[in-house]
């Protein structure tokens, strides 16, 4: 069983000041005023967020039934936005491990897996015995599921209300907040390269390829801070 105790804690975690549950919210907004301006129903708004959580993963979906993609596509396209969330995956598991847990738990959790609730996780985890971490993360995955949800919805009611501007202003909430939070933990040569290398390159590679510039960008940063933390150490 899930103890109550931890998993409380967990969820209580979005309240803090600093959490990007906000962010999350307004962002989500968006996406729920968006999904009814593309003629998706209430219904199909929240089954969105429900099984997707995502908020590139669902304008991707969006994106692509607008310009009419095909299911298998859409799903390819959708696949790849959230393969972004692996190394999240790999760099938390570690901390949530312990043999007194049941794997249920590890396959549960793997839906709640997204930069918010990983950001909260890293930020609050020492404070947490590691054989309850994982009580710890299924809630604080639960609270940033259940702001998406509910964010969803109310943009979907307040959709009418929102002019273009205000929906995209709503929209980069989320990433400028991410950058902040990037900014704020750059205390190694990796990350600090990886990070100021990426917002110049993604910008001039922009210019050879829009559609791919975000990836090669990313990739070639990602490679040169590597070669720089291996070459002159952290």
């Amino acid at each position: 069983m899930i103890n109550p105790k931890y998993f409380l804690k967990g969820v209580l975690c979005s309240r803090k000041f600093d959490s990007p549950a906000i962010a999350l919210g307004a962002s989500f907004i968006a996406i729920g005023a968006l999904l009814k301006n593309l003629g998706f129903t209430i219904q199909e708004s929240i089954f969105s967020t429900f099984l997707t959580y995502a908020l590139p993963g669902s304008l991707v979906m969006a994106e692509s039934m607008l310009i009419g993609a095909s299911l298998i596509n859409i799903f390819l396209a959708v696949w790849l936005v959230n393969s972004r969330l692996y190394p999240m995956t790999v760099s938390i598991m570690p901390l949530l491990k312990h043999e007194s847990q049941p794997r249920w738990k590890y396959y549960l959790s793997c839906h709640f897996v997204a930069v918010s609730s990983w950001l909260i996780l890293k930020s609050n985890y020492e404070e947490i015995e590691k054989n309850y971490r994982i009580d710890f993360w299924i809630g604080i995955g639960t609270a940033t599921w259940l702001i998406a949800i509910f964010s969803t919805v109310l943009g979907y009611y307040a959709a009418d209300f929102l002019n273009k501007d205000m929906i995209i202003g709503l929209t980069i909430v989320n990433p400028i907040y991410f950058m902040c939070a990037m900014i704020g933990v750059m205390k190694t040569i990796q990350l600090s390269s990886a990070i100021l290398l990426g917002a110049i390159l993604g910008p001039i590679f922009y210019f050879i390829s829009p559609e791919w510039s975000v990836l090669i960008g990313g990739v070639v940063a990602g490679t040169v801070a590597y070669l720089i933390g291996e070459t002159y150490g952290n």
